[in-house]
């Protein structure tokens, strides 16, 4: 018997997580974005948490999420309470994990079709 996880058309996920580099479908992402089952938003400004602002926090808003999962990279490093206090006064939850375990939370909720984001950073490339 043959199985295998069927996931609707345009379904995106993360197929693989590491330090510098994540791959979506088979889409290999090197700098920070947001993701949703149904949206990619490439080039998110954001590399550690003194880059989260109003204008960063509004592009999560954008994608209506009904959670956020704000990956900070190999360590998980909560941000201000005003940046936490942005997303719950408005109803919407937010989870603070490495990269690894955002990457695999995502994957969960969003195959139980939960409206999740992925707010992930990645360290700016080094020329």
């Amino acid at each position: 018997m043959q199985l295998h996880h069927e996931r609707a058309e345009g379904f995106l996920f993360f197929r693989r997580c590491a330090e510098t580099e994540v791959t979506i479908v088979d889409r290999v992402l090197t700098r920070s974005f947001l993701l949703a089952p149904d949206r990619l938003v490439e080039d998110w400004p954001v590399v550690d948490n003194d880059g989260l602002d109003d204008a960063t926090i509004a592009a999560i808003l954008a994608l209506e999420p009904e959670v956020v999962l704000l990956g900070t990279g190999v360590r998980q490093i909560f941000p201000s309470h005003a940046t936490r206090a942005a997303l719950l006064r408005r109803g919407i939850g937010i989870e603070v994990m490495d990269n690894a375990a955002a990457c695999r939370t995502y994957n969960l909720l969003a195959d139980e079709g939960r409206r999740v984001v992925a707010a992930i950073m990645l360290p700016a490339a080094t020329v």
